[in-house]
């Protein structure tokens, strides 16, 4: 690989990082503990992995491998962010194990070229994150639940 081409992947990963910033901003605001430094780890490292695979040579089926250990690996790493508390019999981490995951596919599309999708889903996924605090989706949300709980009730 000469300079050239390095100098090409620098851009890359700024731009990875900053995404992913934007994106573990909310969680971090949220107290969170996957906040900024572990969305941009994320989306950096798969604009990494997915930048060097592009530039190893023309086989698209090593890309396409990279991508598929990409999108494997965040999911491991996702079922450690996920579990189950048997007191309150819930599910916690969800929504940070599945925008780990998106972050990472934000990442490989840094890494693609695809600078208008990694961009549009970033905003997406920062809308998603920032739902809980929206007065409109938290009364529709207690209307949802309102709604089941009385058919529930009715059954």
């Amino acid at each position: 690989m000469n300079i050239e081409i390095e100098l090409i992947i620098i851009p890359k990963l700024i731009v990875a990082f900053v995404l992913g910033l934007f994106i573990g901003l909310d969680r971090e605001r949220q107290g969170k503990d996957a906040g900024i430094r572990t969305y941009a780890a994320v989306c950096l490292g798969a604009t990494l992995f997915t930048t060097i695979a592009e530039h190893i040579g023309d086989d698209v089926t090593s890309v396409s491998r990279i991508v598929a250990n990409i999108v494997t690996g965040i999911g491991f790493l996702g079922a450690g962010i996920i579990y189950r508390n048997s007191d309150s019999k819930s599910s916690q981490g969800l929504t940070t194990a599945a925008t780990v995951w998106c972050t990472a596919a934000v990442g490989v599309a840094i890494g693609l070229d695809m600078f208008f999708i990694a961009i549009t889903a970033s905003l997406m996924i920062y809308f998603l994150l920032s739902l809980e605090r929206r007065k409109w989706y938290m009364q529709w949300k207690n209307k949802i639940k309102n709604t089941d709980n009385n058919n529930d009730k009715s059954d």
